[in-house]
């Protein structure tokens, strides 16, 4: 099973190289039909991903997201997953590949992740229900607010193409201003809830496992700032009606500290002992 698993993930690693390859080329020179052997290929390796998921969960006898490997593989899962149904439901076009550029990022960054099972001393600790869906969630709200970030710099692109009154194919391929706009909101507002819900019950599971709320915990700051950040750009959306560059630029930002809290924070945290 563990052959098969490796044999799976080398894969899928190399035709997402090439579905990325290909939306990449599609992007430069507007060729449909590279677009769709891109698109047919990362079919195959949401597949092939959800199939390593599986086999994953048979062999741990869990659901399989508390290690630092499978964290990451599983927030690729999930952006590879919502760029499909979001690019079928609303046909953006350039949304896959800037997605999926970030998507294989992060996969790539799996490979250095130890992709053993949790130690046996944290097992009985870390594996609950509680603990797993508190993790879910968190990667829930990552994703949402990566495809925000990709609607933003999609409008920012576009903007500027405007702006430099540079018409062509690419242009035209692109969505109006104000729908990326409302995408960028609709993704926030989704990401939001998941973050701050995530964040409880990471709170009720220390106060109930470990008897202490680690308020002061790098991660733990991290993910209060990134709740605070999106707080202020959904209060400017919804409450003062602010639109336009600013608040791209605003969400931007926000997903540079979600980059921050995931990466360089999970590095600082005294309290996730299994990110270490």
């Amino acid at each position: 099973m563990v052959a098969t698993a490796n044999v799976i993930y080398v894969v899928t690693i190399v035709l997402y190289s090439l579905s990325v390859l290909g939306y990449f080329l599609d992007f430069l020179q507007s060729n449909r039909k590279v677009n769709k052997i891109a698109f047919w290929l990362l079919s195959i390796v949401w597949i092939l991903q959800t199939l390593f998921f599986i086999i994953r969960a048979v062999q741990y006898d869990r659901l399989p997201v508390i290690t630092p490997f499978e964290g990451l593989f599983f927030y690729a899962w999930l952006l590879v997953t919502l760029s499909l149904i979001i690019n079928w439901s609303f046909r953006v076009d350039f949304l896959v590949f800037f997605t999926n550029v970030v998507g294989f990022i992060i996969m790539s960054f799996s490979l250095f992740a130890p992709s053993g099972d949790v130690p046996d001393q944290l097992t009985d600790l870390l594996i609950s229900e509680l603990l797993v869906i508190h993790v879910s969630f968190i990667l829930l709200s990552y994703a949402a607010f990566t495809l925000a970030f990709v609607f933003s710099v999609l409008y920012m692109f576009q903007h500027q193409l405007l702006k430099q009154k540079q018409w062509g194919k690419r242009l035209l391929r692109m969505e109006n201003l104000p729908k990326m706009e409302r995408l960028t909101f609709v993704m926030t507002t989704f990401g939001f809830p998941f973050l701050l819900i995530g964040l409880i019950l990471g709170f009720v599971w220390a106060s109930t496992q470990l008897n202490a709320l680690p308020i002061l915990d790098a991660k733990v700051l991290g993910s209060i700032a990134i709740l605070i950040l999106y707080g202020i750009y959904l209060y400017l959306w919804v409450v003062k009606h602010q639109r336009g560059y600013s608040m791209a630029y605003l969400n931007v930002a926000g997903f540079l500290v979600v980059l921050i809290n995931y990466f360089l924070f999970g590095q600082l945290t005294e309290f996730h002992l299994w990110d270490e």
